[in-house]
């Protein structure tokens, strides 16, 4: 009896050890692993159409996380999403000419906005406004695009000098 006991709490420990290294590795494959939120200051970014971007989703510059999303309205004004963009103390040397894009982390991945520095010598401050933004590229979109209209306009458009007739023909 004591050796189907032992079976029972052997099982029971290695089903609680994997059910723990599933959540160890779920939180290390999000967006909130691997991010300490220390100082932040606050930049505006309005976009068309957010897609499927989250709040606590990453900012990043070249790749390299700089920040997280901190809020996502719709401005009933001008129905377009308005994103606040908590970005940490350490990067205060964003030029304010920035563009703010809504990438997409691999074919089916999660969302993020995507910073492209400027050139300009004047630098982003807190409460500050991206003008330049690119929205959310919508898969079902370009997928339905290809298949109704087979292949991109431009394979099938002729020059115009092809579409005239030569003089005297």
């Amino acid at each position: 009896m004591s050796q189907r006991r032992s079976y029972q709490i052997g099982t029971g420990l290695f089903i609680v050890l994997g059910f723990a290294a599933l959540g160890f590795l779920a939180t290390q494959t999000t967006s909130l692993a691997n991010y300490r939120q220390g100082p932040t200051y606050a930049l505006q970014a309005r976009f068309t159409n957010v897609g499927q971007l989250k709040l606590r989703a990453p900012v990043k510059i070249a790749g390299v996380r700089i920040g997280s999303v901190h809020a996502i309205e719709l401005e009933p004004d001008r129905l377009d999403a308005k994103v606040t963009l908590a970005i940490d103390e350490r990067f205060k040397q964003i030029p304010d000419d920035s563009a703010a894009a809504i990438f997409t982390s691999g074919l089916l991945g999660d969302q993020y906005v995507g910073l492209q520095p400027g050139g300009s010598p004047d630098m982003l401050k807190n409460g500050d406004e991206l003008v330049l933004t690119q929205s959310a590229i919508q898969l079902e979109e370009l997928i339905g695009k290809y298949l109704v209209g087979g292949n991109p306009p431009s394979a099938n458009a002729k020059p115009e000098a092809e579409k005239t007739s030569a003089p005297g023909n």
